[in-house]
């Protein structure tokens, strides 16, 4: 199993859904990036999704897009991803909490599947989601991803209908991740009842785990959705907590580490106080 199908089975066990914390590699430094990256289990993120910063982010909302821009001023490219995600698997000695690679694929393109795979697991990646790599185009890379033992995770979204779901859950590995709102990251939320819907609906056509994200921001909504999904991903939020810290030059304005690391454990908490039945 991978580290992911592990994380879920563990979930499962448990009752309850899991936290998939969404920052930036490298925002708004290196070395305080690197810090939330460390820090982030600790306080309840039991999955860890990490942007590529990447220069024309199409389905990234303002505060993603920003958190990109200052990791991308910070000198971050992938090479440094792969370093952090090395560094953390080493200092930390975690070798349970899964991390993904979110981003785009002309990142992946322009070294080349076969050798980005085999960097990214060798680094300590355990999945990938490529938000503008669709069903039809997967095989450009999932053999590769799973030669090095890496998941391929799939978007789906309100439209995709039963006719194509089965294609994005054909090549999907690890869990689904469902886009629960039309549009760009961190704009509107979805209701619990379109949510509940979706994720059954899903649930119909696959066994794989589903994680909703899109549009959630506060350890309430974050419950709301921990009640159907099996993950809770939170991003445009997490990454507003860093550039609030920051003053007009860029500078933390206090201690940034330890206020993002306390807004993360107050949606783990609203997860977790969710039993599933």
């Amino acid at each position: 199993m991978s580290r992911i199908e592990r994380r879920f089975a563990k979930l499962a066990a448990d009752k309850r859904a899991g936290l998939v914390a969404y920052i930036s590699a490298g925002d708004p430094d290196a070395a305080l990036g690197y810090q939330i990256l460390k820090g982030l289990p600790g306080v309840g993120a039991d999955l860890i999704e990490l942007g590529m910063p990447f220069t024309d982010p199409m389905a990234d909302g303002p505060s993603v897009q920003l958190a990109g821009q200052r990791a991308l001023k910070a000198g971050i490219t992938v090479d440094a991803t792969f370093d952090m995600v090395k560094r953390f698997r080493k200092e930390t000695g975690d070798d349970d909490t899964p991390i993904l690679l979110m981003g785009y694929y002309n990142l992946v393109y322009q070294r080349g599947p076969e050798k980005f795979c085999k960097e990214a697991a060798a680094a300590g990646v355990d999945g990938f989601i490529l938000v503008d790599l669709p069903p039809e185009e997967v095989e450009a890379l999932k053999p590769y991803a799973a030669a090095a033992g890496i998941d391929t995770v799939l978007l789906t979204a309100p439209t995709t209908d039963d006719k194509r779901l089965p294609a994005v859950l054909k090549h999907s590995a690890g869990f689904v991740y469902f886009v629960s709102v039309l549009g760009i990251t961190g704009t509107k939320a979805a209701t619990e009842d379109s949510v509940r819907m979706h994720v059954e609906r899903i649930k119909r056509h696959t066994s794989l785990p589903v994680g909703v994200g899109f549009g959630i921001k506060t350890p309430e909504q974050a419950a709301i959705v921990a009640r159907h999904a099996d993950a809770v991903v939170v991003g445009s939020a997490i990454v507003d907590r860093v550039k609030v810290a920051l003053d007009d030059e860029g500078r933390p304005k206090g201690d940034l580490v330890a206020g993002v690391l306390a807004f993360v454990k107050s949606l783990a908490e609203g997860v977790r106080n969710v039993r599933k039945v």
